[in-house]
This record gives structure tokens, C-alpha cells and sequence, in this order.
């Protein structure tokens, strides 16, 4: 078995984590995805997706309450068997890191297109990496303590933001509701669900909260808090820009906050950006701790966390190798989130399934 912190996480710094891993997607390229089909009516993609993922959700924490002491990855070979247990983490871990490796170059974009124009692209991924990876090498439990201090003033930041852009919005944008029909907003959703598909990942540290009740009490309230934010967020867009200016927009909540003012204050992105950045670094050192842990159980190596900095090395290099990520990376990253939903959805029930046939776990009290 891999080595274990003794340390644990609590639940209020596991929310927060949870918070900062799915909710800063609202800052990023996702919304503008998700307008380029359903126009008007994408603010509801997270919301259905957000309700079917409740069912991959509901049977993976049927599972890991079944072994509160172990992994996922270990669950997976205990359940699989060996050879096709490996092959599925194996699977897991390289679709964490094309994740990474979108979401990274993306944000670097962000970074040099909207703030720092003059600076080297190369210099603010590099930065950004390091800043990650010695967040995530100080590991979970500093990740934990960091994301709960400053949760709070990222989420008013926000609240900031969002309540400006409605007050400077035309509510009457979101009409038609169903934009291009319900029956297509209910088939893209589904196809969206992989939104959530962090919640898989969470797996991998589950044994790493202080107890499975706080895992599951934690998961269920992080669910439902990016269910509400992400859609008002893409709802704010929506009445401040219209959905065909949205469309053209490859990360509207930065054209957000450079657009709205408050009274004679103007150019306030200065105020929101160190709070949208401190998020991400948070992000992104939880991304790598995770993906340092999965590959250090693939390869049987103990000392996981020095693994963190050649991951971020190896993220640099992937990431600069589109030329044009505003475009050719939130390609990709539209066809990622297709590809992945039937994992998501699927893998859960398919353990949670086999578990049931074979009578549960017999060596492990359920601690639920």
C-alpha cells in the first residue's frame, strides 16, 4: 500500500477545496463553450448535468464508504481485479493530465491575453506552475488549510461581480428560455455531465478526510453549491453581454469584470483578478497533488510528492505545444468533456454493481 499522511482534512477544508476545484470553471473557457450550441439556454447546462451527476456521485460514495481506509485506486483493483483494476487508473490518470494540460494552458492564456500582454507566454506558465506545484508539494492538509482561509473572500469577490453585472444586464436576454429547443438543451446537457467529473477524482484522497461521513456530507454540499453558482454566473453573462456576444467572448467573466464599474471607480478587474488567481493556484496544486498520488500507486513509489515539480515541468511543455490555445484548446477541451461523461456516469454503477454481486465488502465496517 502507498504511504498515507497521518494527517487528516476536515470537512469545512474539503468543501472549500471541492468549491475552488469546480467553481472557478465559471472563470475560465467552459462558459463560452457551452454557449456556441445552446445560445441562451447553455445557463442551464449545469444544472441538468449537475442533476444527473447526482446518480454517479450517489453510488461512488456507496463504495467508498465501503472502505473508508482505502483509495480509489485500490478499490478499483480490489473490485476489477488486478490487471483491469491498473488499466482503469492507468486510464484515469492520463485523462487527468490532458485535463490539466487544457486547463492550464488556458488559464495562462487568460493570464497574457487579458492582463499581462506584454509578457512572455512561456514566463507566466512557468510561474504559475511553480506557484502550484509548491502549493501542492506542502501537501493536502496545507492545500486544505489555504483553500479554507480564503474561500470566503474569492466567493464575495464573486458575489461582487456578479450582482454589478446584473445591475448593468438586460434580464430580458434570457428569452427564449429554451433557446434552441428543450429537447436539445436536455441532450447537450447530458453530454456535459463530465463538469462534475472532479468528483471521481475526489476518490483518490477520500481516505485523506477525517471520516466518511464527512466526505459524503462534504460532497453533497460542494455539489450543490456549484450547481448554483455556475449557472448564475453564466446567467450574469448572459444579460450583461446577449448570447451572441457571449458566444464571440473566449472567457467572459474576465470580460465581465473589466466591463462593469462601480460608481466613478472604474478598471475594478484590478480588484477581482488576485482573488480569480489565488482560486486558481489552488486549483491547480490540488490537480497536481492528486495526479502526483495516482501515478505514485501506479509505479509503486512511496515518496509521491516528488513527482510534483516534473509533473509541473511536463504540464509547461504539453501545454505550450498548441499555438493558438484560445481556439485549438477549447476544441479539444469541448470534445474532452463529451468523451469523458460516459466514464463519469458509467464507471461508478459498473463498481458499485460488481460490489453488490460479490455481497459487499466483507473485510471493511461500513462506516455510515
Amino acid at each position: 500500500m502507498m504511504e498515507q499522511h497521518t494527517g487528516k482534512i476536515g470537512i469545512r477544508e474539503y468543501i472549500a477545496m471541492v468549491i475552488l476545484m469546480i467553481g472557478t470553471k465559471l472563470a475560465d473557457d467552459l462558459p463560452s463553450i457551452l454557449f456556441q450550441k445552446l445560445e441562451n439556454a447553455a445557463w442551464f447546462t449545469p444544472i441538468i448535468a449537475g442533476f444527473i451527476s447526482i446518480i454517479p456521485i450517489f453510488f461512488l460514495i456507496k463504495v467508498l464508504s465501503q472502505y473508508p481506509k482505502t483509495n480509489l485506486m485500490e478499490i478499483l483493483q480490489i473490485i476489477l481485479g488486478k490487471p483491469i483494476g491498473y488499466l482503469f487508473v492507468f486510464m484515469l490518470w492520463i485523462m487527468g493530465l490532458a485535463a490539466n494540460t487544457f486547463d492550464t494552458a488556458i488559464y495562462t492564456d487568460i493570464i497574457g491575453t487579458m492582463y499581462f500582454t506584454e509578457t512572455p507566454t512561456i514566463f507566466i506558465y512557468i510561474v504559475l506552475m511553480a506557484v502550484s506545484a509548491y502549493g501542492a508539494k506542502k501537501g493536502l492538509e496545507q492545500i486544505g488549510s489555504v483553500a479554507a482561509s480564503v474561500i470566503t473572500y474569492i466567493k464575495v469577490s464573486l458575489f461582487i461581480a456578479l450582482i454589478l453585472a446584473f445591475s448593468n444586464g438586460n434580464i430580458n436576454y434570457i428569452f427564449p428560455i429554451f433557446g434552441p429547443g428543450k429537447w436539445e438543451v436536455v441532450k447537450e446537457s447530458s453530454l456535459k455531465v463530465s463538469l462534475y467529473i472532479d468528483f471521481i477524482y475526489l476518490g483518490v484522497i477520500a481516505s485523506y478526510v477525517s471520516s466518511t461521513k464527512a466526505f459524503t456530507k462534504g460532497t453533497w454540499i460542494s455539489l450543490i453549491i456549484v450547481i448554483i453558482e455556475i449557472p448564475i454566473a453564466m446567467l450574469a453573462y448572459l444579460c450583461l453581454f446577449d448570447y451572441e456576444s457571449v458566444k464571440l467572448l473566449n472567457y467572459p467573466f474576465h470580460e465581465t469584470i473589466r466591463y462593469i464599474s462601480l460608481g466613478f471607480l472604474t478598471n475594478i478587474e484590478t480588484f477581482f483578478f488576485p482573488f480569480w488567481l489565488l482560486a486558481s493556484f489552488v486549483r491547480f496544486s490540488i490537480y497536481l497533488y492528486i495526479s502526483a498520488v495516482m501515478f505514485g500507486w501506479l509505479f509503486k513509489i512511496k515518496n509521491f510528492e516528488y513527482l510534483i515539480p516534473p509533473f509541473a515541468t511536463l504540464l509547461v511543455i504539453l501545454g505550450m505545444i498548441p499555438e493558438t490555445p484560445t481556439f485549438t484548446v477549447a476544441d479539444m477541451k469541448a470534445k474532452a468533456l463529451s468523451f469523458a461523461t460516459p466514464t463519469f456516469f458509467f464507471l461508478p454503477l459498473i463498481l458499485w454493481s460488481i460490489m453488490k454481486i460479490r455481497g459487499g465488502n466483507k473485510n471493511e465496517k461500513k462506516e455510515m
